[in-house]
């Protein structure tokens, strides 16, 4: 099975989104250059930010057509980053709400990608 290791963001500024990046993750990054920043995740996988106006081939994004989604232990967890977030500036899309899935918010960075939180539910 062929298993994706890296997401890539495309972004209007990548070290401005690398700072955003780097306190919602509470990590550092391992690569920079002026179009690129990348970050290890604990799972393995990589998260890159490059600036969309150098990706090759150029990248037509014009919204959000997906999200990065955060799995967290419990309803509590959900709110708290929340509130954390929010007052950190991200633009909140969805108040926490529950949903088939569980209880959950979703958030936006400046360059309209969606990242969600959610708890399962029983």
């Amino acid at each position: 099975m062929l298993t994706p290791t890296y997401t890539i963001l495309y972004v209007a500024d990548p070290h401005a989104s690398a700072r955003l990046y780097g306190k919602l993750l509470d990590a550092q990054h391992v690569e920079s250059s002026p179009t690129f920043v990348l970050f290890p995740l604990e799972n393995g996988r990589m998260l890159g930010l490059w600036a969309k106006s150098d990706a090759v081939p150029a990248a037509d994004f014009h919204g959000s057509g997906s999200e990065l989604a955060f799995r967290v232990a419990d309803d509590a967890q959900v709110d708290a980053l929340h509130g954390q977030w929010r007052d950190a500036g991200l633009r909140i899309v969805q108040v926490p709400t529950k949903v088939d899935f569980g209880y959950t918010f979703t958030a936006a960075d400046p360059d309209g990608h969606r990242l969600r939180v959610f708890a399962r539910g029983e």
